[in-house]
């Protein structure tokens, strides 16, 4: 079975190659864009000797035709993405059109080369926006309300999704996963916020002083490795053209993130609220109910939060040194 993961490299990417690796025959390949060929492909450090990279920018129909019609996927998992929420405020015309064109050139070129292969679309929990108290924790059903341009780009990328299937019989599975943290992440993101800030203080290298955001927000957090796994099982379980909610069902206040993370060093630190951290506007909750994924495909989260954190905090320790 040939597996095509878009942003094979980034975060997500790297353990989803390192799962489908791990399965009976399999051979996976990967799109990346040559100027992320640096601190990225580090991710895939352990795995390189055995994947296929392809470079390519999705954006640019005529190479993603070159890179599905080499492959001849069975699989495709589009990843690729700009992912970080205050990047879409800075640049909300580049979080749009590279979110949503290179989905739709995914999807346009498959009808040209007469290809149908399960195509997964990793979309978010930011696509809820703003979600009431009544409304938690969030079904499927629940209305769409995003709240930056990056969640209304993969509110977009849902519903094309949809209509490629409803319309075409692309075998598009859909589904909206909630924070997934773990070794790898970015250090834009929160917990590797934390982390990175913490191992630097263990070091010397930076004053015991940790800048963050806001602190109130409560999220719903998985470990990614828990969560590739049930993108794979979302090829295999899910139905067509549908969304599916991935998440724990447990909420964590970013405030308990840095506590815990601060126990775990035993440094002392000032917390110091930046308010460069801060968004033009924030979900204040989101806590998911995967219960309709749970029951397509079996799947429960099996690595607790704490290891996620302490996992994340170890990564970072010899990445500073």
């Amino acid at each position: 079975m040939k597996i095509l993961i878009t942003g094979i490299t980034g975060f997500v990417g790297s353990h989803l190659a390192e799962y489908c690796l791990g399965l009976p025959d399999v051979e996976v390949f990967g799109t990346v864009l040559s100027h992320h060929l640096g601190d990225e492909l580090k991710r895939i450090e352990r795995i390189k000797d055995k994947i296929k990279l392809l470079e390519c920018d999705l954006t640019n129909r005529v190479g993603v035709a070159r890179v599905i019609s080499q492959v001849r996927p069975d699989k495709i998992f589009h990843l690729a993405a700009q992912a970080f929420v205050p990047s879409s405020w800075a640049s909300p015309e580049h979080t749009l059109c590279n979110n949503i064109i290179a989905e739709l050139n995914i999807f346009e070129v498959l009808r040209e080369l007469k290809l149908n292969p399960v195509i997964h679309i990793a979309g978010s929990s930011e696509e809820y926006g703003l979600v009431y108290e009544n409304e938690l924790p969030i079904k499927e059903t629940n209305p769409l309300r995003p709240l930056s341009p990056y969640a209304v780009s993969k509110v977009t990328q849902d519903m094309l999704a949809c209509q490629y299937y409803k319309s075409y019989g692309l075998k598009t599975v859909i589904t909206r996963a909630f924070n997934h943290e773990g070794p790898r992440r970015g250090k834009q993101y929160v917990t590797s916020a934390f982390a990175s800030q913490i191992a630097s203080i263990e070091k010397g290298k930076q004053e015991p002083i940790m800048r963050v955001g806001n602190l109130e927000a409560i999220r719903d957090f998985s470990d990614v490795r828990d969560m590739v796994r049930a993108y794979w099982l979302a090829t295999e379980k899910c139905k067509f053209g549908e969304p599916y909610n991935i998440g724990s069902g447990q909420g964590h206040r970013i405030s308990e993130v840095l506590n815990t993370l601060v126990a775990f060093s035993g440094v002392k630190v000032e917390i110091m609220q930046d308010q460069n951290l801060m968004r033009p506007s924030d979900v204040p909750v989101l806590i998911c109910d995967s219960s309709k994924f749970k029951e397509a495909t079996g799947w429960y989260p099996e690595i607790n939060f704490d290891k996620t954190l302490k996992d994340t905090l170890d990564y970072w320790r010899p990445e500073l040194i």
